[in-house]
């Protein structure tokens, strides 16, 4: 039985500007299933970025709850955070937050670090990881020795090195021309199809409609919520 990865039940962030209280995100209620493929839409300012900061755990709501598998995130402490976000969670940015003084390999072996795996076992899974997303040719080569697709694919063999259950995607071909756009996005569909549940974040409404289902936001507040597969 497919369960409810992602439930979101009333929530909202505020920040204080001046004297003013800014609702980036007021009252959000919000539930993703397992294996589902999210695209999340919204003009500047709607409150794309912070909810995928919520949903990735680099932030907690000001009110309401979230549950991630079930876990009450609000309950969490910080090395709490961290190890859900290792654990159960890829990133990928669309300046794809590569550390320039390592090769892909390295760059892919970061998270099995921070987990503890022991080197040669690190190796031998970045390598295989390397080779999944097409990349084996080019383990060596550091980040300004690759063009903007395949640092995209190292971003995405690193973001799924720890077989994460979520993918989180924010604006990941914003910096890539069309026709290497569309092979990130291929790739983004055999992970799919692998069983990971896929949320992305983009101002593209072809790149959107990769995804099963469109969630547009405004003003902080869900606008529509619509399934297209």
């Amino acid at each position: 039985m497919i369960g409810e990865v992602i439930d979101l039940k009333g929530v909202g962030k505020y920040y204080r500007v001046g004297n003013q209280e800014v609702k980036a995100l007021d009252g959000v209620d919000l539930s993703i299933s397992e294996n589902e493929y999210v695209a999340i839409m919204g003009p500047s300012g709607s409150g794309k970025s912070t909810l995928m900061n919520i949903l990735g755990c680099m932030d907690v709501p000001s009110v309401g709850n979230y549950r991630l598998k079930g876990e009450d995130i609000g309950l969490m402490d910080e090395d709490e955070l961290a190890g859900v976000r290792n654990k159960e969670i890829g990133f990928v940015f669309q300046s794809f937050n590569l550390l320039p003084r390592y090769d892909a390999l390295e760059n892919v072996e970061l998270p099995l670090v921070y987990g503890g795996v022991p080197r040669k076992k690190r190796k031998e899974l970045a390598e295989s990881m390397l080779e999944a997303v097409g990349l084996a040719d080019r383990i060596h080569h550091r980040p300004n020795e690759l063009s903007g697709g395949q640092r995209q694919r190292v971003a995405l063999a690193r973001a799924l090195i720890n077989n994460p259950s979520i993918l989180l995607a924010d604006e990941p071909t914003g910096n890539l021309d069309t026709k290497t756009s569309k092979d990130i996005m291929s790739l983004f569909e055999d992970i799919h199809n692998q069983g990971n549940t896929i949320i992305l974040v983009t101002h593209e409404e072809d790149i959107a409609q990769y995804a099963h289902r469109i969630i547009r936001l405004r003003d902080g507040r869900i606008e529509s919520d619509e399934r297209i597969k």
